[in-house]
């Protein structure tokens, strides 16, 4: 893992639809997520789907993808309109499906893309939200190995 890149922002949910609020840092919990958020809680989305459980740690987006909807769509999202946890610099995160990799103190496993839904657009309220994000919607994780993330940790890869 040489390659690096930055932890910008973290934001959690405690449940559903509830708007994400920034944190500082927070913890990463092997096999259950971010401590605080809806999904460590169970109270996550796709904790009600099964076949979609695996991969719902932590979201993550990359701060690239955000300037290129806006660039390119017009469509300009603020960071926890998106819904992920994680926003990111400098890290190509449609690679890391299928590898591990180091957030801060915890190690995460990329599990498939986290494409944009219609959930997330009507929370954002955002016409063109899904549109301007597809292929670029940020990754699903789960945490393999528990630890601190904070604002500022570097992404090595």
């Amino acid at each position: 893992m040489d390659p690096r890149g930055t932890v910008e922002e973290i934001y959690v949910a405690p449940d559903s639809g509830e708007p994400m609020r920034t944190v500082d840092s927070v913890e990463a919990v092997d096999g259950r997520g971010l401590r605080g958020d809806r999904y460590f809680r169970e109270r996550g989305l796709y904790d009600r789907r099964d076949n979609l459980q695996d991969g719902t740690d932590v979201t993550l987006i990359e701060r690239e993808a955000l300037d290129a909807a806006k660039r390119d769509d017009g469509t300009e999202l603020r960071p926890r309109e998106t819904r992920r946890n994680i926003l990111t610099r400098d890290v190509p995160l449609n690679h890391l499906v299928d590898r591990e990799f180091r957030v801060g103190g915890a190690t995460l496993v990329g599990v498939r893309l986290c494409e944009p839904c219609s959930y997330m657009q009507s929370l954002a309220e955002t016409e063109g939200a899904v549109a301007a994000l597809v292929h670029r919607g940020g990754l699903n994780a789960n945490v393999v190995e528990t630890g601190t993330i904070a604002a500022g940790d570097a992404i090595e890869y």
